[in-house]
């Protein structure tokens, strides 16, 4: 195929601060559709020191212009952010479709449709929790400074000094947003409230000297050739204080806050509770699905899956002898046995994540006979930081740097060895790994002659849907599990999991199930514990729509690839396929399925 590329991800941040340099010659005229986006991306990162960061493009380079900094978190800069996004949708419409053909005219769609979601969601100015259990900056931005912002030299430590600066302004800001949310009928409901004090009053328990925003500087300037003893102690002083002064105030205000609003908080869970709930539920199911689907159609299609799913698991329960009074207490039998669990200790933690590299290095091996590009950039596993560990899920996965500053890493979280039993660490490591997210987001930084969004863009329903299509082939056309019954076990569990999350997602959103309704009908479904399943379900609660992204995507993709097999038969070659819908990169559902139509069509 004319998309296997050849890229180097050494190269890829030299071409992008290269990019980044040449846009400024076609800044008000750029050339073509590509020039077009580009010029419209990289404004965007520009007003995005966070963003700037995560690619890892120009951080610590002669261009570093923002790595001291945080963005602008008030409500007049969102306005002006708006204002700028309507303005390039405007702008995009001179240059396509109409005259545009093959890669250009996919990516006019791409953009277009991304654009348009932006401005849906941008309509809908008070349509969630700004701050809450699991995301914002309270969440948010300690990570970012602790794992993302990278400490190289001590321009670098300097530069982190001022963004530890900067942190006390944004929480400044976001108190203030969120005084206005409330103002404007946003409040959280009591629940999420509560959980969200907890993690915030935990943060800031131990004192600025044992905040990790402290802690952790401290072993990356040991490893400074440019920073000695003095200079170091001297550092560590200067963070301290910024905690002191900047940061923990800021927290302190927002726990009072949240205190505040305690007493007016509703109990119930469904986003329909707000003004406008319904349609910003629409928005959000639109978004992260990238499909029309109604509430009910995804409702129905959830049941289906878990009635399909729980023959499976009973067919395997039963082949191993496992009892119990109902599905989900056999489930519990193989979840609790010690024989399958890992000690909850630093030992055991370190075991586990041993075994999850030997199976990655398992899948590996077999990679080249499924897939024609292989991700060079490294996976790194790793424990979920201890201080977010409380509301973080199993795990989750963050893309490597354009740069090679920052492999993709997999972060598992640790907490409780027991929540992870050995069976159900294969089907984990396929979905955060490789031929998971790993595969699908690495392989889109390769993407070569199409614009930086088309390498970037957020998918949910693609990306999702992905790593859940892998996690099935891994069983399907790997043999991962033909010896492993009690993997497939943990196979089928994880897919259960994401059936069940069609029926609770649009229960609580669209059908006004309450919180405790939800959480009975998933533990009844997939044998997890309460506690697990209470984290879950307090997170589809603060993001509407988003679970049901994963089934949806999976279901559309093995219904592109029947489509595929039926139209090629004997020519279809499943190495090429896989080609096709990652080297694209991440797209809206109705345009991969076009474009898939289109490459076999031209096979």
């Amino acid at each position: 195929m004319r998309w296997i590329k050849r890229a180097l991800l050494g190269t890829a941040g030299v071409l992008l601060v290269a990019a980044v340099s040449a846009s400024m010659w076609f800044w008000f005229t750029p050339v073509g559709v590509n020039n077009y986006i580009n010029k419209v991306t990289f404004k965007l990162a520009i007003d995005s020191p966070e963003l700037l960061t995560y690619l890892g493009a120009i951080d610590n380079t002669p261009v570093d212009f923002h790595s001291g900094k945080l963005a602008d978190y008030t409500k007049a800069e969102e306005e002006r952010g708006i204002a700028e996004l309507q303005a390039a949708r405007a702008g995009l419409d001179a240059y396509g479709p109409e005259g545009l053909t093959g890669q250009e005219l996919l990516t006019w769609k791409i953009a277009a449709w991304f654009f348009d979601d932006l401005l849906r969601q941008a309509e809908l100015r008070y349509s969630g929790y700004r701050v809450n259990q699991i995301s914002g900056v309270t969440v948010n931005l300690p990570q970012f400074l602790t794992d993302t912002h990278v400490i190289k030299n001590e321009k670098s430590v300097r530069r982190y000094l001022s963004r530890l600066a900067e942190f006390g302004r944004v929480l400044r800001e976001t108190h203030e947003r969120v005084i206005d949310d409330r103002a404007n009928g946003v409040i959280p409901p009591d629940f999420v409230i509560e959980k969200a004090l907890v993690g915030m009053n935990k943060f800031i328990a131990e004192g600025a000297a044992e905040n990790p925003l402290v802690t952790t500087l401290g072993p990356k300037l040991e490893s400074l050739e440019d920073v000695d003893d003095v200079a170091a102690s001297q550092f560590m002083a200067e963070a301290t204080e910024l905690v002191a002064t900047e940061v923990i105030p800021g927290y302190q205000a927002m726990i009072a806050l949240f205190e505040s609003m305690l007493p007016e908080a509703s109990h119930d869970a469904g986003i329909w509770r707000l003004p406008n709930g319904e349609a910003i539920y629409a928005a959000n199911l639109r978004s992260n699905t990238t499909t029309q689907y109604a509430p009910d159609e995804i409702h129905a299609t959830g049941l289906a899956e878990v009635d399909r799913i729980e023959g499976e698991m009973l067919d395997i329960l039963d082949s191993q002898g496992i009892a119990g009074s109902s599905f989900s207490e056999r489930v519990r039998v193989v979840m609790e046995d010690p024989a399958h669990q890992f000690p909850n200790t630093d030992s055991g933690r370190a075991e586990m994540i041993a075994y999850l590299e030997a199976f990655d290095k398992k899948v590996m091996a077999i990679a080249a006979d499924y897939f024609i590009t292989i991700p060079p950039q490294p996976l790194e596993i790793v424990r979920v930081p201890e201080y977010s560990q409380d509301s973080s899920p199993g795990g989750y996965y963050n893309g490597p740097a354009l740069d090679g500053s920052r492999p993709g890493r997999f972060y598992i979280n640790q907490k409780d060895t027991a929540d992870n039993p050995r069976w159900t660490l294969p089907t984990l490591m396929i979905h955060e790994g490789s031929p998971g997210h790993h595969f699908q987001i690495s392989t889109s930084q390769l993407i070569e002659g199409v614009p930086l969004l088309r390498r970037l863009s957020p998918f949910n329903a693609f990306s999702e849907g992905w790593a859940l299509y892998s996690e099935r082939i891994a069983k399907t056309d790997m043999g991962l599990y033909d010896d492993d019954p009690l993997g497939d076990l943990g196979r089928l569990q994880a897919e259960m999991f994401r059936a069940v999350r069609l029926v609770v997602d649009t229960g609580m959103h669209a059908k006004r199930w309450s919180r405790e309704k939800a959480i009975e009908y998933m533990i009844s479904k997939t044998g997890m514990t309460r506690e697990e399943v209470t984290r879950e379900i307090e997170r589809y609660v603060v993001w509407p729509g988003q679970a049901t992204a994963y089934k949806t995507g999976q279901l559309a993709l093995l219904d592109m690839r029947r489509d595929a097999e039926e139209a090629l038969g004997e020519r279809f070659d499943l190495r090429e396929f896989h080609e096709a819908v990652l080297m694209n990169g991440a797209m809206p559902l109705d345009i991969l399925r076009d474009n898939l139509s289109e490459w076999a069509a031209a096979q």
